[in-house]
């Protein structure tokens, strides 16, 4: 999801799968393949790749692996984007890289001369009957262009094979170029939103991916949006009788857990997906509580707005903002979702809007909100630009089935 101007690129996987603050689902451990150190080369350039040791807590003398894994992500999110919006701290990311049987995480380290330069990630989903695996390839500018990028890849394939998966999907992020250039356009099969052929594109193609869905990523400024967003919620307020409002940091209190987890499975079904391969996630309670077991343990702040069908008292629509690695740092808004039995009543406005405002009382100092939508989903960008979101990058989906 990751792009410049100048075409350098980090191309990585979903931040639904990956590991920016907002990311769920991740594990450690590589294995069967490549699970030991190897020195390899390209033309130009000697590097080493090691599996990631993921430490029991930042105080173990295996953290330093991993410390420096976050700076360099860090890093490279600040090449790209030339702002801190996704900056997170090793305590931030250490639980989301522990062992979860939902899904398993294989990630490796790139080094050269003895720095950290990168790393790669596939994520491989638990689902029953799963053929997908997403992944991440991420280095830092001054080692790009020398082959690396292809080697590793290499990797990932044959990891994903071994793991017995025959889709790999992978999101980028493609800048727009300067304004005085003109370039030919890469159009999603969807019919919406359109990329510029630069480098990641190129890597894609050359590699036997196919662009299926352009997202949008958004950025809010909360100052300026705020009575905008006040009127909305009063607007949506008027048209969603039979459901309220309900509002609280994580865990999910009791009456509502059930609900939820079947909302939360939800994602996996009802958001747009044009020709990716998603697979039906099954929430019960105890996935639940692992997944807020991430959140808290991180000493992440989580608000949940939901709405609640007054007739079943169960959660059908929601919202989820999260805390960036400092006070003032900027927001993640996570999940969204209005079932698709409930929708055509203003929920997405209500609880987008009662979230925001909610959210300004407990991060006051949080300035900004970045999310990101199919740019298929008209009904949510179309809720997101009256509150205020102006566009801030485009992301291409892409995938490829393994021979």
């Amino acid at each position: 999801m990751r792009g410049r101007p100048n075409g350098t690129v980090a191309v990585h996987s979903s931040a639904r799968v990956s590991d920016p603050v907002g990311g769920r689902d991740t594990v450690a451990a590589p294995e069967p393949t490549h699970s030991r150190n190897e020195i390899m080369t390209t033309s130009t350039t000697a590097y080493d790749i090691r599996p990631l040791i993921v430490p029991v807590s930042l105080d173990d003398p295996e953290a330093a692996d991993f410390i420096a894994m976050v700076g360099v992500r860090n890093e490279i999110y600040r090449e790209i984007s030339a702002n801190d919006d996704e900056a997170a701290t090793p305590g931030q990311l250490l639980p989301h890289f522990q062992e979860n049987p939902d899904n398993d995480k294989r990630s490796w380290i790139v080094l050269v001369d003895d720095a950290v330069v990168g790393r790669v990630i596939l994520d491989i989903p638990a689902e029953e009957e799963s053929q997908v695996a997403f992944w991440t390839i991420e280095l830092l500018e001054r080692v790009q262009g020398r082959g690396i990028g292809t080697r590793l890849l290499e990797l990932v394939e044959d990891t994903a094979r071994h793991a017995g998966r025959t889709i790999l999907e992978s999101w980028a992020e493609h800048p727009e170029p300067a304004e005085d250039v003109t370039v030919a356009r890469l159009p999603a099969p969807t019919g919406f939103g359109t990329i510029p052929p630069d480098r990641p594109a190129r890597f894609y193609l050359r590699h036997g991916h196919t662009l299926e869905q352009v997202d949008r990523k958004s950025v809010l400024d909360l100052d300026a949006s705020l009575g905008n967003v006040r009127a909305l919620l009063a607007d949506a307020e008027s048209h969603s009788a039979g459901y309220r409002v309900e509002q609280w940091l994580l865990p999910i209190p009791a009456p509502y857990r059930e609900s939820f987890a079947w909302a939360k499975s939800r994602m996996s079904t009802d958001a747009p997906a044009a020709g990716l391969e998603v697979d039906e996630e099954k929430w019960d309670l105890d996935r639940l509580d692992r997944h807020e077991a991430r959140y808290l343990d991180a000493g992440q702040t989580v608000l949940v707005t939901a709405a609640i069908h007054e007739a079943t008292g169960d959660v059908v629509a929601f919202n989820e903002l999260c805390s960036g690695a400092e006070p003032t740092s900027t927001t993640q808004q996570m999940d969204t979702l209005v079932l698709r039995e409930h929708r055509g009543h203003r929920l997405g406005q209500l609880i987008k809007c009662a979230g925001i405002l909610r959210w300004r009382e407990i991060a006051p100092e949080s300035r900004r909100i970045i999310t990101w939508n199919a740019e298929e989903n008209r009904p949510m960008l179309s809720i997101n630009e009256a509150i205020g979101f102006v566009p801030a990058a485009y992301i291409g989906a892409w995938k490829k089935v393994l021979a």
